[in-house]
């Protein structure tokens, strides 16, 4: 699997490309500014793609920014986020297009490998996953208002799981549910949210949109 990687700090950049080499990953490019970034992306065709939201030249959003360029001309393309700091609209422009296959992390989390990498596969499989602390900062505001509130305590927990990435399996094993109860609770979060079932629409992913709207 390749995977195209920006980030401006070398030895922050050195050892996430060292930790996706020796989980099987083939590190196409690791480039440290936002023009690099683009034409990586382009010129790589990546299956995956790990990325600073802030880079060079001026530290704001270059790497968000190349990422939803390159999506817009490749639809689909899986990106993981790195942040610093918890920034909601960075999180909610990535999943606007409605398609999947995003993640938002911090970046203290990625110093735990197993978490970091399983995000990488997750991501680069269609899924979307979601820091705990972007969620838990995000969820205390959406639930206040807006369709979320709607929905029950349970019903709130199955969606902050699924907001993390979470697939139905493992979603029973943290609530202790069965299947058959994820899926009630699931079919309960969408109609509340007026998400209607098209072939195009990714729901889980307009789901996660809601969750994190004000």
């Amino acid at each position: 699997m390749r995977v195209v990687l920006a980030e401006d700090l070398f030895l922050l950049r050195d050892g996430l490309a060292r930790t996706l080499t020796d989980h099987g990953f083939e590190v196409a490019a690791a480039v440290d500014n936002g023009p690099e970034l683009l034409r990586a992306l382009r010129e790589s065709a990546p299956d995956v793609a790990v990325v600073d939201i802030r880079l060079p030249p001026t530290h704001t959003d270059e790497g968000l920014q190349a990422a939803l360029t390159v999506r817009r001309e490749r639809p689909g393309l899986p990106v993981l986020l790195l942040s610093q700091y918890v920034e909601q609209l960075y999180a909610q422009e990535l999943l606007a297009d409605g398609r999947g296959a995003v993640g938002y992390l911090l970046k203290d989390r990625i110093t735990r490998t197993a978490q970091f990498v399983d995000a990488v596969r997750t991501v680069a499989a269609g899924g979307t996953v979601m820091d705990p602390q972007v969620i838990a900062r995000l969820m205390a505001r959406s639930t206040a208002r807006g369709t979320t509130a709607d929905l029950s305590a349970r019903e709130l927990d199955v969606l902050r799981l699924m907001a993390g990435g979470r697939s139905n399996a493992a979603i029973m094993a943290e609530l202790h549910i069965g299947e058959s109860a994820v899926a009630k609770h699931t079919a309960a979060i969408f109609a509340k949210l007026r998400i209607d079932h098209t072939p195009d629409s990714n729901r889980r992913v307009l789901a996660v949109l809601a969750y994190l709207r004000r």
